[in-house]
């Protein structure tokens, strides 16, 4: 799947497609929420999931991330949405979000969970909500 904007940007899913450096630099180096993450648990995320990358039209250089973890029938999990600094601003978070929800509606799951501290705008044009019983939810840490 790609699709392009007018404004010199495509959304790809080919994984072959992806700097997996670039991904790599972006989440340990800048996303609060995987700062310090390895390069091998970014490979072997990368290799386990769906993933959405953004790149400018002209020259092929990858400005955005995200990534999906799913079982293709009930449930699936948007995470690592990642736009390049220079690229923010410029609708491609909900560009992705979109895409994501638009990939995954063929197969029509129960639900499509993300957790975000301070992008619920972004996520909310793209239909996601609230969720409507935060106290249901638990979390298992095992590692650091």
């Amino acid at each position: 799947m790609i699709t392009h904007r007018d404004d010199g940007y495509e959304l790809s899913v080919d994984p072959d497609r992806l700097d997996v450096g670039l991904v790599h630099h972006w989440l340990s180096a800048d996303a609060f929420w995987a700062l310090g993450r390895s390069r091998e648990t970014v490979e072997r995320s990368v290799r386990a999931s769906l993933n959405f990358a953004v790149y400018e039209t002209a020259g092929g250089a990858q400005v955005a991330y995200a990534r999906v973890v799913t079982d293709w029938t009930t449930f699936a999990w948007l995470c690592d949405v990642y736009v390049a600094p220079a690229h923010r601003g410029k609708g491609l978070g909900t560009w992705m979000a979109r895409a994501v929800r638009d990939h995954l509606a063929p197969y029509r799951l129960k639900r499509v969970l993300l957790t975000t501290l301070d992008a619920h705008h972004v996520y909310a044009k793209a239909g996601f909500e609230p969720f409507p019983n935060p106290e249901r939810l638990m979390i298992l840490n095992q590692a650091p």
